[in-house]
């Protein structure tokens, strides 16, 4: 459930800032480009999640 939902959020606000951009820079709207960019960014999204730890940090003794 965790990967879907990334890809669909992913998916989701990558393609309105692609609406936007491409309306603002007076180009053609390419649908495509958006879902290769969120599934790039969702790769990119998941990898951090996994090598950041989950573990809370020590607290370290300060003398």
């Amino acid at each position: 459930m965790q990967y879907i939902m990334t890809f669909f959020w992913s998916f989701l606000l990558i393609s309105m800032l692609n609406y936007v951009v491409s309306s603002v820079m007076n180009v053609p709207f390419e649908f495509m480009t958006g879902v290769i960019i969120s599934v790039a960014f969702s790769v990119i999204v998941l990898i951090i999640a996994a090598v950041i730890p989950n573990d809370p940090a020590g607290h370290a003794e300060h003398h």
